[in-house]
């Protein structure tokens, strides 16, 4: 124990003693272990943690899809419910849930609140505690109760300043009186990933019950809620969806469905991290390579060092200094470092949570969760640990192949051993340096397809022009609206006033407005279409005003769009857009003709749109129709204003106009289409980010440790270059001779690279949005780059050899 401890002392002296290089050092440690750390609290949260439920693990959700008809995810009906309640053999515990919003009246300005309309064996499921009151009871699963709600801890302080009282109290949510029965625990709560909605939604606030009546089971096509399971113990997920597809195909022939139709059951766990998994697994791996270049880089930082302490190791083995004495000693200086690097490593990682927070990629979900925890903390002493022993084992192994005749012979002159102007004298150091180019490489090659897939993504025309268009939605939800035709007018008001405002260019309203995350299809049917057995036409609908096309310029193809003549008093008619025309009059004839959902009420085209990107930019979403607001109005709405000037500025002048027409009615989520069309790309901007700032700090490390051994190499050499330039040779002949040994070993590490890139960037692909995994562009510029660093790198030592005075070079020996 004293002689580890006199090692400590002895290696914190060393440390001290070389303060700059130790400093270098740290920063490069801090830097490598600090983004490990922060990416594995995120990878820890999402895929290591479980979710705060009980037996997470046997908690699941079910969901229809129809892959034949592009729909991948789709949700259940209140009657598939049923069918799998009565039907399945592996569910302990079952719930139904609709995520809907609520207007909350009673206050100085009405409130919308994200709300559940749920069954009793949610909270169940759930593990959930009332902390004052209680939750939903069995009996309210049924219809011909009392209308209740349940508050969360967060709606229950900012809205009711936490009072105690509110048990028994009514409050009024969509012109209904609902009793407060009770507030949830703190630490509960339901957000958009465990319960994804098909409306934009934060976090569950207020749960309503959601009973069925008699009818349930022929509710088929209501098709907006979610199923949560509870596997019984020892069920799978496997043999849980083996389960269900048994039921899906009974409901495919009983409902005539598509051919594709079936359900999936997929682990609650999965729900959550979503698509986000391969994304941090992909940040994992490159932070670990970011690490592995680090550690080259100190081990040849540690080698140079090592050279000048040749003597002293010498003399200490010839004192009688054992192999395994040195050897710790070595080991106790770079687990020292590592140890050092580690704690400047959590200060980074502090720092990169903070910049995720910041950019707030959208895509992560738990990020309120993500933190330095113990698992973190352990995790980044274990990586510490490792890291001092693997830079550390380098200047040991060299430590034990001194020869002591030529140390000691030296005369004080360290690392004479090491002379010669050659890379092959210094393999290992020659081996390091190739390693970090060609790991560098790697991390260039996959920071240069995401930003090139990204800069191809924000390229890709939206179907619409997002700039100076202000948008937010707003809800209506008076009783008196039940009464389409006063729904109707209200938002006739609300366009008229929202147009007179200085500043407004063209205003509209539509349903479901693009890249906000809300969706709407349905199945219809079209004049001269008849479906072939098993066959389904599944399409986007939209509601949308007059102007709405105009207020977002998506351009008319054919036809006209809707006027103020279009009431509910004249014929129905409909706008679809060009992708639906080209599918079914690809000869430019679609004018005229009916889409219906009740053939005694059909729907008459009259006019056809471009096609717009309402899902994301990546992807091409269904063929889209429109149905005239004015004839099918919706208590809930986005408004779209297009300004000449800032549209933030005008933000609160349209909330006021809504307000002068309704001011029951509720105004929220006002944000401007260019900050929608920004949010849309937050994941993959936020992976080309952050490879592409690992890739540059790990070209930065291998550029320096090509200029260290570069430089190392000349001053070693500085008794050859003197010989050399006594003997007659050139300038010329000695730079080239420096740089071609350079560029070798940067030739080697870009071909070692290219070939990992190869295998890397195929993990990749799913990332990519245009290009290849192999992007020949990107494998051709890329090397070139990386090429001209090393080149740079080089030069400055080779340069220095022309400074080298062979008078004082030989007088010296």
């Amino acid at each position: 124990m004293n002689n580890w401890w006199q090692d400590v002392v002895y290696a914190a002296r060393v440390l001290r003693k070389n303060w700059f290089s130790t400093l270098v050092i740290l920063i490069s440690l801090g830097i490598g272990i600090g983004a490990n750390s922060a990416i594995f609290s995120v990878v820890d949260a999402l895929l290591l943690r479980p979710l705060p439920y009980p037996q997470p693990e046997r908690l699941a959700g079910v969901w229809l899809h129809s892959p034949a008809l592009a729909i991948f995810r789709d949700w259940p009906s209140p009657g598939q419910y049923i069918d799998l309640q009565n039907g399945n053999h592996s569910f302990e515990q079952m719930t139904l849930a609709q995520t809907r919003p609520w207007i909350l009246a009673g206050r100085e300005q009405p409130e919308h609140i994200d709300g559940m309309r749920t069954q009793s064996t949610l909270f169940t499921m759930l593990g959930a505690k009332a902390q004052i009151g209680r939750l939903l009871l069995p009996e309210e699963d049924a219809p011909g109760k009392p209308p209740v709600a349940i508050l969360s801890d967060r709606v229950w302080k900012r809205l009711f300043n936490g009072d105690r009282e509110i048990v028994g109290k009514t409050i009024v949510l969509d012109g209904t009186a609902f009793t407060v029965a009770g507030v949830l625990q703190r630490e509960f709560s339901i957000s958009s990933e465990v319960m994804p909605s098909e409306n934009p939604m934060d976090r569950v606030d207020i749960f309503t019950p959601l009973p069925l009546g008699a009818d349930a089971a022929q509710q088929r096509r209501d098709e907006n809620y979610n199923i949560l399971v509870k596997l019984k113990p020892g069920v799978t997920v496997q043999q849980a969806q083996a389960d269900i597809n048994v039921i899906a195909s009974r409901i495919q022939e009983k409902d005539k469905r598509d051919a594709s139709f079936g359900m999936h059951i997929t682990a609650l766990q999965d729900e959550v991290v979503g698509d986000v998994r391969r994304a941090l697994l992909v940040l994992l791996g490159s932070v670990g390579l970011v690490l592995l270049i680090a550690c080259a880089n100190v081990a040849n930082l540690l080698l140079a060092r090592g050279a000048a302490r040749e003597k002293e190791i010498a003399v200490r083995t010839a004192m009688g200094a054992g192999w395994m004495q040195i050897a710790g000693q070595l080991l106790t200086e770079s687990v020292l470092l590592g140890a050092l690097g580690g704690v400047v490593g959590l200060g980074v990682a502090q720092a990169s949570l903070f910049v995720v927070r910041a950019m707030n990629p959208g895509n992560i979900p738990r990020l309120e969760e993500i933190g330095i925890n113990g698992a973190v903390m352990a995790f980044t002493f274990g990586v510490s640990l490792l890291t001092g022993v693997l830079f550390g084992l380098a200047p040991v192994w060299r430590a034990l192949k001194i020869d002591l005749n030529t140390s000691l012979k030296a005369g004080g002159r360290a690392g004479q051993g090491d002379g010669g102007l050659l890379v092959r004298r210094h393999r290992l150091r020659g081996l390091l340096v190739i390693s970090e180019l060609a790991l560098s490489l790697m991390l260039l090659i996959g920071a240069g397809l995401l930003v090139r897939s990204f800069v191809r993504l924000q390229a890709v025309p939206p179907g619409f022009s997002a700039d100076h268009v202000i948008t937010m939605q707003m809800s209506a939800t008076d009783r008196k609206y039940k009464d389409e035709k006063l729904l109707a007018a209200v938002f006739r008001d609300i366009e008229a006033r929202t147009s007179a405002l200085p500043g407004v260019v063209a205003q509209g309203q539509v349903g479901v407005l693009p890249l906000t995350g809300s969706v709407g299809w349905g199945s219809i049917n079209v004049e001269g279409f008849t479906p072939n057995p098993g066959q389904e036409l599944q399409v986007d609908m939209r509601n949308a005003s007059a102007d709405y096309f105009s207020s977002m310029k998506i351009p008319l193809r054919m036809g006209r769009f809707f006027s103020e003549h279009d009431t509910q008093d004249v014929e129905r008619v409909v706008i679809i857009d060009d992708r639906f025309a080209s599918r079914f009059w690809p000869n430019g004839d679609a004018l005229g003709k009916h889409l219906w959902f009740d053939p005694k009420r059909k729907l008459t085209i009259v006019g056809v749109v471009g096609s717009v990107k309402q899902y994301g930019l990546e992807t091409d979403g269904k063929i889209a129709m429109y149905f005239a607001q004015q004839q099918f109005p919706s208590n809930t709405m986005f408004l779209t204003a297009r300004t000449s000037g800032d549209p933030g500025s005008i933000s609160s002048a349209v909330v006021s106009a809504v307000h002068g027409a309704d001011p029951t009615a509720v105004v929220y989520d006002a944000r401007s289409m260019d900050e929608r069309v920004y949010d849309s790309l937050a994941r993959q901007r936020f992976a080309s980010t952050m490879l592409a700032a690992f890739a540059t700090f790990a070209v930065l490390l291998a550029a320096v440790g090509l200029y260290g051994v570069m430089s190392y190499l000349v001053t070693q050499s500085t008794r050859d270059i003197g010989v050399m330039v006594a003997l007659g040779a050139r300038s010329g002949d000695i730079i080239g001779l420096v740089m071609r040994q350079g560029m070798e070993l940067a030739g080697i590490g870009i071909l070692a690279g290219i070939v990992g890139a190869v295998a890397l960037t195929r993990v990749m692909a799913s990332l990519l949005f245009g290009i290849s995994a192999t992007d020949l562009v990107t494998f051709g510029i890329v090397p070139l780059l990386l090429a001209a660093v090393a080149f740079a790198a080089t030069v400055i030592p080779a340069w220095r050899t022309t400074r080298v005075d062979p008078v004082v070079a030989l007088r010296d020996e």
